[in-house]
């Protein structure tokens, strides 16, 4: 490493920087260190009335753990003391570096989590950093105040009146108002990146609703930079008529500027703001003032202008400031326009008050100028919010005033045909607010191609969305091409020309964005998450709340279509994210939803016992196999798809537990890598359900913690399922009946239902469509639960074509047809319909009186007394040499007659599934439990008997519930 120097303050708190420590030992200096502190030094060193300093740590290469140099006692305890707790100093410092951002670069996508090395002397982005005045407040202005006041504002209060413009410059600064408070609450929950808004409502919101409503704010940027160019061509042909190269003159006579014109000198216009901005932040920085300063000096004189005006003023329809004019303009009316907006009866537009808010609201946006430069800013926390709503504020009362005197200068018909009254009416000449008007518009033009590209680049560089890999800059390196992108889109909004109907497209987009903001907030304070809190205390979800639905009723106000097409364009945008994105989790506010939503639901769940209506399976799958699967894959894959076959729908939740083997502190770190493995499998098997990994002495001990532990409240798992272990015999695999039946007790005894998968192997997937029967042999009362699997069998693409049969097994003195009609009245009843079989089978007592047996499993069978005889054998010869209680009296404790038994009810039933299921696609026969005072080889030869040639098979064990019910 590097020789380095990092220097720490007194504002720095300590964080943990994901470095590897070594354990303090006795023998250890730093130990020997701490053991030679002074009492009286100790206590002086954590003296609070000391104050701080600086702290300087130089970093050494190949600076080995015993080679430390110390420059100063002081240092040495210092670093000591904090050495004893796992860390020291230095660490302490790299992290704090690390999680401010200074030196380590962000990950560029929620899907990078790898930990990041840290690498010194590595040189900061350069850059000035910009204060609130300059940084929020002025440019904020000079968004907000732009085309619209200068060319449209005294129009707009000559159609709707005095009052209803107060009501509509109240309504529309009340949105942007609340959506100001919203921005400054996200903005001070944390320390903020480029990106402005998209960037809140990302992580907020979530990656997806990000990109959706970033890319569509992006839009709107770009768009109304079309908007504010086309504002100051139409004031420069306004001011020189001379230079228009086509005149239109309408049937009023009055002559207005071609839509030629304003396309021509659009394109070249956006065409010399584009090359600026290719000079990069500085020389925007530099320019922008010359843009500003003519709009404070057009704005004074047309206050010294309002004024000055007398009602002898040389321009017709200027009253000065007259108390009659006042009156006569107080109220609206509204009337049919040309495409200009002149007063025309035979005008294709007519306006409303819902068609002046969509006219009007650009004038109120803007207010995201300082959040788009929050990667230049001093201090976000505190920049933001008080530089955007002290704009907010100062341009709505500029607006409110501007309002009462616009009405009360002139008259109706001049503020309705006069498209530039500001100049009409400035002081001392109207050149100067011409000047001022281009300026201002061409300033906010180039503030929107400024902040549109480095937008684009923020939503590329999170590496959401692959197709905007075109976009993607490295930090501090200017977007050139997401700026030459910007650029043909608004030349292609400057062709149409029209201003009237490109400012509803603007105004949807933000409005758009404005939601997205006001919702996260809401979102976040309604949950109020631990993570949440922020600096600026003045908010409350309710504000948010208001906000957010002020922004959709604009939305309608202004145009419903529009509305829908804005809304179906975020939707698509969504929708493609969801499908082509990359996932991610930027700790949105959602998923502290999804948490808050789940623990609710646990808590109305209870305790109690879950209703048989209610019930859902919850399969606990056991993912260590009996064997070995191939490298990287630590599921069976037929397990993983077998979950998916016992959920109606692919509803309920599976948790796929694998246990692995060794101590917990010398496996942990393999146990959270084999986790990851798992998980991301379980997902590409398009499984829902969680990954555990637990680490044990033995599997024994690892199931027992599992079936005790796993799960919370009635969301525990209810079935255990797991493949049979049909190589233990090949593989010789001794300790797998011990294994085996100590889960399947463990299963009894925490009241689980098992469900043993036979040919797992042969399991079908779902596009292998099978056919013929699903057998059930139904042979004790388990809760339905043989029933209820069948059922959801059957729901499944690949067992649909299926029939089911339910074989009940019965004495040979039993009513078989009686049987049968019960059955059939409680499948019924059950709302299943399945073909009732009754077969009778002879008793044990029979067997031995007849002592005649004639089947095809005869082989198996006598291979199994086989060798359980010689295993008994070795057991009474290992019992008289080790003299233990393995035989009392002389006699054997397990009762030879009873295994004989058990053999012959086993061969039984598989010759009675060979004889009927042969052909079934698989059958379901009821487990046995292990008997008592059996050898675990036992049991293993009873199931090894029982599963003997049947290709597919569903061993099933209910449990002391019922999983289906009669009643509705």
């Amino acid at each position: 490493m590097e020789n380095g120097e990092i220097e720490s303050t007194d504002e720095e708190m300590p964080s943990q920087s994901g470095r590897k420590y070594r354990p303090v030992v006795a023998h250890d200096r730093a130990v020997l260190q701490m053991s030679s502190v002074e009492p009286e030094s100790s206590s002086q060193s954590f003296n609070r009335d000391v104050p701080l300093k600086k702290v300087k740590v130089r970093l050494q290469s190949n600076m080995g753990p015993d080679a430390k140099q110390v420059s100063s006692p002081s240092q040495a305890r210092r670093e000591s003391k904090l050495e004893l707790f796992g860390f020291d100093s230095l660490v302490n410092i790299l992290g704090l570096k690390s999680m401010t951002g200074e030196q380590i670069p962000a990950a560029s996508s929620p899907r990078d989590r790898e930990d990041v090395s840290i690498t010194l002397d590595q040189p900061k982005p350069s850059g000035v950093k910009l204060g609130t005045m300059m940084g929020v407040f002025l440019p904020c202005v000079q968004s907000i105040l732009g085309i619209i006041y200068y060319i449209r504002f005294s129009w707009i209060v000559g159609m709707a009146g005095i009052g209803e413009s107060l009501l509509l410059v109240a309504f529309c600064n009340l949105c942007t108002f609340l959506t100001g408070i919203s921005l400054s609450a996200i903005a001070t929950n944390g320390a903020m990146k480029g990106g402005g808004p998209y960037y809140l409502i990302g992580r907020a919101l979530g990656p997806e609703v990000g990109v959706s409503i970033g890319l569509c704010f992006f839009l709107g940027n770009a768009v109304a930079g079309a908007l504010y160019v086309l504002g100051a061509v139409e004031t420069f042909l306004d001011a020189v008529p001379g230079a228009g190269i086509f005149r239109v003159t309408n049937a009023a006579g009055v002559s207005s500027p071609s839509i030629h014109d304003l396309q021509i000198y659009g394109i070249i216009v956006t065409i010399v703001l584009s090359f600026i901005v290719f000079g990069g932040v500085k020389i925007i920085n530099r320019v922008a003032p010359a843009f500003l300063i003519p709009v404070l000096f057009s704005l004074s004189c047309i206050w010294i202008g309002i004024f000055a005006a007398r009602n002898d003023d040389p321009a017709p329809g200027i009253t000065g400031l007259s108390l009659t004019t006042f009156r006569d303009n107080w109220s609206s009316d509204y009337q049919r326009t040309d495409s200009a907006g002149i007063p025309d009866l035979e005008g294709k537009y007519y306006w409303n008050f819902n068609a002046l808010v969509g006219l009007f609201f650009p004038a109120v946006t803007g207010i995201m100028a300082g959040s788009n430069r929050s990667a230049s800013l001093r201090d976000t926390q505190r920049s933001i919010p008080i530089g955007t709503l002290s704009a907010t504020l100062t341009t709505a009362c500029l607006y409110l005033i501007s309002v009462l005197f616009f009405g009360a200068v002139a008259t109706r018909k001049k503020l309705l045909t006069d498209r530039l009254l500001t100049a009409t009416v400035a002081w001392p000449f109207p050149g100067i607010i011409y000047v001022g008007i281009i300026l201002s518009t061409l300033g906010a033009a180039l503030q929107s191609l400024t902040g549109a590209p480095r937008l684009l680049a923020a939503i590329a560089n999170d590496d959401i969305l692959p197709v905007l890999n075109y976009f993607k800059v490295p930090e501090g390196v200017e977007p050139h091409v997401a700026t030459l992108f910007t650029t043909f889109l608004c030349c292609g909004c400057v062709v149409i020309g029209n201003l009237d109907l490109i400012t509803p497209t603007v105004t949807m987009f933000f409005l758009l964005c404005y939601a997205g903001v006001n919702l996260s907030c809401f979102l976040l304070d309604l949950l109020d998450a631990p993570s949440w809190r922020p600096r600026w205390r003045f908010h409350h979800w309710s504000l948010s709340l208001l906000g957010a639905s002020l922004s959709i009723v604009i939305m309608f106000l202004i145009s419903w279509s529009f509305t829908v097409v804005s809304l179906a364009l975020a939707s698509l945008i969504y929708y493609y994210v969801c499908l082509k994105g990359k996932a991610g989790d930027w700790g949105d506010g959602f998923k502290s939803a999804y948490f808050q939503l789940a623990l609710r639901s646990l808590r109305s769940l209870g305790a109690d016992q879950v209703h048989p209506k209610n019930w859902y399976p919850i399969p606990l799958i056991f993912c260590r196999p009996w064997g070995k699967l191939p490298e990287n894959v630590p599921c069976h894959p037929k397990l993983a798809d077998f979950a998916n076959f016992v959920k109606k729908k692919g509803r309920g939740m599976s948790i796929f537990v694998s246990i692995l083997d060794g101590d917990y502190h010398e496996c942990a770190e393999e146990a959270k890598v084999a986790c990851q493995q798992l998980r991301t499998y379980i997902e590409y098997k398009r499984c829902e359900g969680v990954a555990e990994i637990v680490v044990a002495p033995s599997m024994s001990d690892g199931f027992r913690g599992i079936v005790q532990t796993m799960g919370l409240g009635n969301l525990k798992p209810n079935i255990v399922v797991m493949r049979y272990p049909e190589i233990w015999r090949r593989e010789n695999l001794t300790e797998v009946p011990a294994t085996f039946i100590s889960i399947i007790n463990d299963c009894i005894v925490a009241n689980k239902a098992v469900v043993i998968v036979k040919g797992l192997d042969e399991w079908p997937n779902e596009y292998q469509r099978q056919y013929g029967t699903i057998d059930l042999y139904w042979i004790v009362r388990d809760g339905g639960l043989m029933l209820l699997l069948s059922q959801l069998l059957l729901t499944k693409a690949s067992f649909e074509s299926c029939k089911i049969q339910v074989f009940c097994i019965a004495e040979e003195d039993a009513d078989a047809e009686e049987l049968k009609a019960d059955v059939k009245k409680f499948l019924y009843d059950l709302r299943m319909q399945a073909e009732v079989i009754v077969i009778t089978m002879k008793s044990w007592e029979a067997h031995v009186e007849d002592g005649t047996q004639q089947d095809d499993s005869m082989e198996a069978f006598t291979g199994a007394q086989k060798r359980i005889a010689a295993y008994l054998g070795e057991m009474k010869e290992k019992a008289q040499i080790e003299a233990t209680s393995s035989m009392a009296d002389g006699k054997s404790v397990v009762n030879e007659q009873q295994v004989e038994k058990f053999l012959y009810t086993t061969l039984k039933l598989n010759s009675t599934i060979l004889r009927y299921s042969r052909m079934a696609a698989v059958v379901l026969v009821s487990l046995p439990p292990p008997p008592l005072n059996h050898p675990p080889y036992f049991y293993m030869e009873y199931m090894d008997l029982l599963v003997q040639n049947v290709p597919r098979l569903l061993m099933v064990r209910g449990y002391r519930r019922d999983v289906v019910t009669l009643f509705t």
